[in-house]
């Protein structure tokens, strides 16, 4: 618990959650369809594309799942003005570096979707990192309790 005493959060405070929010939620659907992607569509992707899906191991899924699955889980925390919102965006966080590390690393996903692939996995790791810090300045700001 913090000593802190609990303070009205601001507007921003609220557009920022809900934002964030929505931009999870986009995570978990993308999450969804990349696992539930039909064999009709998986063949109807040109091979190397095709070759990058099947390859991808069970940890770097079990990655995307928790990044996106913590994400949500993080985002109610905060809109319910919880604490316990920064663990889960730490959580969340892992997941996606974890998830990143194979898609950047360990696969050619450069070589095969071209240099603008980078763009939303970037994206997404500086938004993930920025939800971490927001929801340790809304502790300190004694928004969340």
């Amino acid at each position: 618990m913090t000593d802190q005493p609990i303070s009205k959060p601001t507007r921003w405070f609220w557009i920022l959650g809900i934002a964030a929010l929505i931009w999870n939620l986009f995570g978990v659907m993308a999450y969804i369809m990349q696992v539930t992607l039909s064999d009709e569509a998986l063949a109807q992707l040109p091979a190397d594309q095709r070759m990058l899906y099947e390859t991808i191991p069970a940890w770097a899924t079990a990655a995307f799942a928790t990044a996106v699955f913590a994400g949500v889980l993080g985002c109610i925390a905060l809109l319910l003005r919880k604490t316990w919102a920064t663990p889960l965006f730490v959580l969340s966080l892992v997941g996606v570096l974890v998830q990143m590390f194979h898609a950047f690393f360990l696969t050619d996903s450069m070589a095969v979707n071209g240099p603008g692939s980078a763009a939303m996995p970037l994206l997404v790791i500086i938004i993930a990192t920025g939800l971490v810090w927001y929801s340790r300045l809304a502790t300190a700001r004694g928004w969340l309790n």
